[in-house]
């Protein structure tokens, strides 16, 4: 299941405040910005700074 475009028009990073685009596997979102991954389970983005995941 992949997110709505109108939802990610709207999501922002909880930390930086700045828009998340979604990862190539459609698993996760990107924060560019805070380099940081927020997972997708069961089509639902956890958007909390203590589960998002840093990119190496």
């Amino acid at each position: 299941m992949t997110i709505q475009q109108e939802l990610l028009d709207i999501l922002a990073c909880p930390k930086c405040k700045h828009s998340v685009r979604l990862n190539e596997s459609e698993d996760g979102l990107i924060c560019d910005q805070c380099r940081l991954l927020y997972e997708i389970r069961d089509g639902i983005p956890i958007m909390l700074i203590d589960e998002a995941k840093p990119l190496s």
